[in-house]
């Protein structure tokens, strides 16, 4: 008896797992594995939600007009390059949709985000993986991988779960060894809280290529993960495929009043920066004083490195850790068994973990 099947290809995907995520409610935990904003949401934010709940009838609005206006003042873009999703996600794979076809290869690199492979072998491409160089994006890997049948680049900058990044010379660098013909797609979505000179999240190149685009959340600095909501910036002709391929209500009413609020809201998200270049230095000399690697970070997380290669230490870590009420992400299916990420917190849940990892470090374990 036949039944509908997938194409081959798709059930050769594992699917991308989450990490727990403080919608979880439980109050006995410290949820740092998801990078979350430890403020949570602008209040700005919340207040936008309350006053929109007398509007729950309506349909939202389906060019979500109001928020592309408030990013492009906020950024100096055209209304009409901005394009917007249900979480920078949605725009990842309709742009792997539109761009890739049966047979076509999509690049990533070897610590991106676990979303790209998947986006591109759900299009009908084949994922064409280049390594990374010290756990940072290798522009030559990159372009030697290149064929006359690629079609797109996924670039995560800064990256996840690095938290590393790549100066903005070498993206350019990266773009002008591609072909006219293949789509470079930047995933900035750590890009707010990135303080180095060197770096640029990519709104210079988009606004003078025909082939690059920019993605950005309003997920990580604004706390808006549980409304999904992200944003596209890229040339017209671009904007226009995504915007015949998307759901006409894909971003819904809330979230995107919300998002307009938190646009606004300057002073949270300073707030939420410094919070976080503060935690990012603590946690960072208090783990390496404890002896465990640190993978140097730009993010709101950090990646810890333990002393084993089958990862058993950092899962028994990861345990330990879990007894004490405090939540990190395991990172084996990015092929990084033995290092878990730890998302910045409060400076509460910041010292809390210092002090579990040191009575772990010591000998205790559990049962």
């Amino acid at each position: 008896m036949s039944v509908p099947a997938p194409r081959s290809s798709i059930m050769s995907l594992k699917p991308y797992v989450p990490g727990h995520s403080g919608a979880d409610h439980n109050a006995k935990l410290i949820y740092l594995c998801s990078n979350e904003n430890p403020l949570g949401a602008s209040p700005r934010a919340r207040e936008a939600i309350i006053e929109f709940a007398g509007r729950l009838a309506s349909y939202p609005d389906g060019g979500a007009t109001a928020l592309r206006e408030a990013i492009a003042r906020k950024f100096g873009l055209d209304t009409n390059c901005i394009a917007v999703g249900n979480g920078s996600d949605e725009l990842l794979e309709m742009l792997a949709a539109a761009y890739i076809g049966d047979g076509d290869e999509g690049l990533y690199t070897q610590y991106g985000f676990l979303v790209y492979p998947i986006a591109i072998t759900a299009a009908g491409g084949v994922a064409v993986c280049a390594p990374e160089k010290d756990l940072r994006v290798d522009v030559d890997a990159v372009l030697a991988r290149v064929s006359e049948k690629t079609k797109l680049v996924y670039i995560t900058n800064p990256g996840n779960p690095t938290g590393s990044y790549i100066p903005f010379e070498e993206v350019k660098r990266l773009h002008a060894g591609l072909p006219a013909h293949v789509l470079l797609v930047l995933d900035a979505a750590y890009a707010e809280y990135v303080n180095r000179n060197d770096y640029a999240a990519g709104i210079e190149l988009v606004a003078s290529a025909e082939n690059v685009v920019m993605t950005r959340t309003f997920s990580k600095v604004y706390g808006l993960a549980g409304l999904r909501v992200g944003w596209m910036f890229g040339p017209r002709e671009v904007v226009d495929v995504i915007n015949r391929i998307r759901g006409p209500f894909n971003v819904n009413a809330g979230a995107q009043a919300a998002a307009v609020a938190a646009l606004a809201d300057d002073a949270f998200v300073a707030r939420s920066v410094e919070v976080n270049t503060a935690g990012l230095a603590y946690l960072t000399a208090e783990l390496e004083a404890l002896g465990l690697t640190v993978s140097p970070s730009v993010t709101n997380f950090i990646l810890i490195h333990f002393p084993d290669q089958d990862g058993l230490r950092a899962a028994e870590a990861e345990r330990y850790l879990r007894s004490h009420g405090l939540l990190l992400r395991g990172v084996a299916a990015y092929g990084l068994p033995g290092a878990l990420r730890l998302t910045i917190g409060t400076e509460d849940a910041n010292r809390k973990v210092v002090d579990v990892l040191k009575q772990f470090l010591s000998g205790h374990r559990t049962s």
